[in-house]
């Protein structure tokens, strides 16, 4: 069997119409997901961008042990192991971490494709581009937060990317369309192949949030203010207006629609070239997006809320089985790459933690665990089990508990109505973490 892997940075679960929303247009994820198996309960294990990588090419749960870093000499991932087993595989992606030196995050492909230019990637030269230019879209487009210590940084940093974008003409000049064409070529020349494994892995819709016009536009048509595209990561109050954090929202769910009708474009050509009745395809996302859910925009604090912490997960498997089905259960981004193992036809790579999610699509289990742990390295951590959310810490600074079935969206902590439910979780956390070896 083939694998096609999509993932795409900071995709909010709850901005997918699959998956209830009623404002957003994601006409292209919605039809996928009646083709596949949708995944209710999904959660990045390790964050941000790299841990999560780690977690889903390695199959480990890797915040216990390790910051963000690059891939170490001893480490296996996926590619590397399928590469062994005589698959044919490419890795296409614009994430910019993922390329920088010594990272090796794409170790094991056969072919990589790496898009320049996302974010802060120091790619097109301040001496290339007018600075007059340049100066005029950074105050058009850039609001300093007197409330966050990262404000210069920022600034330096999206001056980079004017800078990067200023070459762009057309709609497929952006950085999305850029890499879902690379992979429709790599898919067309590999046309009637076996054993392929495909890797696009999408930056957008992380900020800076800044879709073509008509993408935005339905969800803000009448604002007229200071479009800032790229937020400095900071606690709201005292920086944006509410009708700055609401274009904010819309910039962001413009993004999501843009990156929906490309990934579109991407199944399309998927499905007319066959690989729908030859390959397990996997869409997901690396981790969410705080857009003041909790009084803070981007990723601001290491609190895992229900906004930062679930992922979308959808499977098509040859054949449909769980086809338009949804399964509420429990996963982890780290149960990736034992599914791929599974799906290739190979054992999983020895040391993962994760573990296969075909039993749970085709249904053969009801669920894999009773668990959900979330966490970032040296700064906080999470519980899950389904009804009950355990943050240490939140936005409080201490614990805190949530009733998942009463209160969704993670705002009435109820640690002093339920301190038993509390305990149970911790301990539960500390158990799993205890259980879990890097070797």
């Amino acid at each position: 069997m083939n694998v096609i892997v999509i993932v795409a940075d900071s995709f909010r679960k709850d901005h997918l119409g699959c998956y209830g929303n009623e404002w957003i247009e994601t006409p292209s994820l919605d039809k996928f997901a009646e083709q596949s198996c949708l995944i209710d309960g999904a959660y990045a294990d390790s964050l941000n961008t790299a841990p999560c990588r780690t977690s889903m090419m390695q199959g480990r749960v890797n915040f216990p042990f390790r910051p963000w870093q690059p891939f170490e000499r001893d480490d296996l991932p996926v590619a590397e192991w399928l590469w062994d087993k005589g698959f044919t595989s490419a890795f296409i992606t614009d994430v910019y971490h993922l390329h920088k030196h010594g990272y090796n995050y794409d170790r094991g492909f056969d072919e990589r494709v790496f898009i320049r230019g996302q974010e802060y990637d120091p790619w097109i030269l301040p001496s290339e581009v007018d600075r007059r230019t340049i100066d005029e879209a950074f105050d058009r487009h850039f609001k300093p937060s007197s409330v966050s210590d990262k404000t210069e940084r920022m600034a330096r940093g999206f001056r980079q990317y004017v800078r990067n974008i200023s070459v762009r003409e057309r709609e497929e000049d952006y950085f999305c369309a850029q890499v879902c064409l690379r992979a429709i070529d790599w898919l067309e020349r590999q046309r009637g192949g076996e054993n392929l494994f495909l890797w696009v892995d999408l930056f957008d819709p992380h900020e800076p949030w800044d879709p073509p016009l008509a993408y935005k536009e339905p969800y803000n048509p009448h604002y007229r203010g200071m479009e800032i595209i790229d937020p400095v990561p900071s606690e709201v109050e005292g920086y944006l207006t509410p009708r700055e954090m609401e274009n904010v929202r819309a910039l962001y769910a413009g993004e999501v629609t843009f990156v929906d009708r490309w990934i579109g474009k991407l199944l399309y050509a998927a499905e007319g070239l066959g690989y729908f009745d030859s390959s397990l395809i996997v869409f997901t996302s690396d981790h969410g997006e705080p857009l003041d859910d909790h009084g803070y925009v981007r990723k601001h604090r290491p609190w895992l809320y229900e906004e930062l912490a679930a992922v979308p997960l959808m499977l098509h498997l040859p054949g449909g089985d769980g086809a338009g089905e949804t399964r509420d259960a429990l996963v982890r981004l780290s149960d990736i790459a034992p599914t791929v193992c599974d799906a290739a036809g190979v054992e999983p790579m020895p040391g993962t933690h994760g573990t296969s999610l075909l039993p749970l699509v085709r249904g053969e289990v009801d669920a894999l665990r009773e668990y959900a742990i979330t966490g970032i390295h040296n700064r906080s951590a999470a519980v899950r089990d389904g009804r009950w959310s355990l943050l240490l810490p939140g936005g409080s600074g201490g614990h805190e508990l949530y009733d998942h079935e009463a209160d969704p969206a993670e705002q009435q902590n109820v640690i002093d109505e339920f301190p038993h439910e509390a305990e149970r979780l911790e301990a539960e956390l500390r158990r799993e973490l205890d259980e879990l070896a890097w070797e």
